[in-house]
């Protein structure tokens, strides 16, 4: 055979025999998928618990008591209170005006005239009728005599009682030249001033009361149930049925709160708002600072016990009533609920949760049912602030 052919022939098959060598005898590449790192939620494990619910509501604080002054004589003005000002402060029994009593004192001279008058004419008669008796008893004086005379002394009797009213009606005239307050409070407004000639009946000042105010709240029919009111209710409410309320607002630059109770609910719902109003009453009497006519205030009214409810955040309520809990085995579980109320950032659920069992409480994109996760109770992070997730693991926060 030429060397030609032979040599080349040769270097093929030795070729091709070191590369079926090498293919046999090559290492397997088997494929491995990569382990995917569970996702770190936040949980909070279920433990159901007697919960006092409450209904928030707001409203402005007006008086208990608001009456018109009214001067119950005429006169001209001569005294002035320095509190009978808009905004001015009194005490119960302070006085605030004094009129001009010159023809009121003349009133009460005259009205004491006449009941010494009838007094003298009441004992004339009163000794004429005796007199006249003692002779009809020795057959000395007829009887038309005596009957004249028991006339007569009736009459007298009369105008005595009638001249003891007058002088009476004339002594409370002259005390009512002075006006003094009928109870503690503050001056809305004023309609007098110094010389003025006011008439009896004429409105002199507008004045509130503020030992006592208050505060107007309108409630949600819907929100009556988490309340101990009976149903359809209206007017005073009994001393058992008063929930504590806690109204509370920035006054003076710092957050204060007052406590006070329902006292009643009124007879009519609101056409336009649908609400229900119901009045909390509050007593400044030892308040400090006492609660002011015209300020606006949050309230929390008290409502009814609840037993076995399951207090969570709100953005754990998932669209349909649902929540994601982790199961036993660290994966997401889909889980229906009975809420019984959402309340500003909570939600109270009252059925579908078992004590122990954890629900998630981050805000999840995609909830994959029987994906694994790694769970963070939020109690035990709270407890230990200065744990944190391990680097490298997504976290959902």
């Amino acid at each position: 055979m030429n060397k030609t052919v032979l040599i080349p022939s040769v270097v093929v098959v030795v070729s091709i025999f070191a590369a079926l060598t090498l293919m046999a005898t090559a290492p397997r590449l088997e494929p491995n998928a990569p382990e995917p790192i569970p996702l770190t939620v936040r949980v909070t494990t279920v433990a159901p618990a007697p919960i006092r619910l409450a209904v928030a509501s707001q409203g402005t604080v007006g008086p208990s008591t608001e009456s018109q002054l009214i001067p119950e004589v005429s006169g001209r003005v001569l005294w002035m209170s320095p509190s009978l000002v808009a905004g001015g402060y009194f005490e119960a029994g302070d006085p605030l005006l004094r009129l001009d009593d010159e023809d009121l004192a003349a009133a009460v001279a005259r009205a004491r005239a006449n009941l010494t008058r009838s007094e003298a004419e009441h004992q004339h008669a009163r000794f004429e009728y005796g007199r006249i008796r003692s002779l009809g008893e020795r057959q000395l004086a007829s009887r038309s005599q005596i009957e004249n005379g028991l006339r007569a002394y009736r009459i007298a009797a009369a105008a005595l009682q009638d001249a003891r009213l007058a002088h009476e009606q004339a002594a409370r005239d002259l005390a009512r030249g002075e006006v003094r307050a009928p109870f503690t409070g503050l001056v809305r407004s004023e309609q007098v001033d110094l010389g003025q000639f006011v008439a009896r009946g004429a409105p002199i000042a507008t004045i509130y009361a503020t030992d006592v105010v208050e505060v107007r709240l309108p409630i949600a029919d819907r929100e009556l149930a988490f309340l101990n009111l009976p149903f359809g209710h209206r007017g005073a409410l009994p001393e058992p049925l008063r929930a504590r309320v806690t109204l509370s607002a920035d006054y003076g630059g710092r957050p204060i709160a007052w406590t006070g109770h329902l006292v009643r609910t009124e007879a009519e719902i609101d056409m336009k708002s649908r609400m229900v109003h119901v009045v909390a009453r509050v007593t400044n009497a030892g308040a400090s600072p006492p609660l002011p006519v015209g300020l606006f205030v949050n309230a929390d009214i008290e409502g009814v016990e609840a037993t076995d409810i399951v207090d969570l955040p709100r953005n754990a309520l998932l669209r349909g009533n649902r929540v994601v809990i982790v199961d036993e085995e660290d994966r997401l579980q889909y889980r229906q609920i009975v809420p019984l109320r959402l309340y500003r950032d909570r939600v109270l659920v009252e059925d579908g949760l078992r004590a122990g069992e954890r629900v998630c409480v981050s805000p999840l994109q995609t909830v994959i049912e029987g994906m694994r996760v790694r769970p963070i109770d939020d109690a035990a992070e709270a407890a230990a602030p200065e744990a944190g997730a391990p680097g490298g693991t997504p976290t959902a926060a």
